[in-house]
């Protein structure tokens, strides 16, 4: 997929293609499988459709095949993720998980910090519930 004009490779090629984010989407939701708490969120038993989803959006995002919007449409993140009331907990929990699967890859540095900047951007986007009132307060 590299841009025929600039023979730069896209950010999906420079981080190892589908393989890179088929392990950084099968870490991720290995974790969510073995948090009871956090995994309740997601309304399927399974989670590999879920997996499956966040792989081909990752997938499209970072410059690689556009699966996602041919099987999905437009991403409309905000609006899909709108059913689940995701809180300053949610949104920690995942991107401790997120983190924990983005270090398995062993990115370069600059590499890994534009990843995990998109991540961080994007799960405070998809914060849409306030935490509850401290009780003690």
């Amino acid at each position: 997929m590299t841009s025929p004009a600039s023979a730069v490779p896209t950010m999906y090629e420079q981080l190892g293609g589908h393989a890179a984010i088929h392990r950084l989407t099968t870490e991720f939701y290995d974790r969510v499988e073995r948090d009871p708490e956090f995994k309740a969120m997601y309304p399927e038993e399974d989670l590999e459709p879920a997996r499956r989803r966040l792989e081909m959006f990752l997938e499209q995002y970072f410059g690689g095949p556009t699966t996602y919007s041919k099987e999905r449409g437009h991403p409309r993140l905000r609006m899909r993720h709108a059913p689940f009331a995701i809180n300053s907990w949610a949104r920690e929990r995942w991107l401790t998980y997120m983190r924990e699967a983005l270090d398995c890859l062993e990115l370069p540095p600059l590499h890994d910090g534009m990843i995990w900047g998109y991540f961080e951007r994007a799960a405070h986007a998809m914060t849409n519930t306030p935490d509850e009132p401290d009780a003690s307060s």
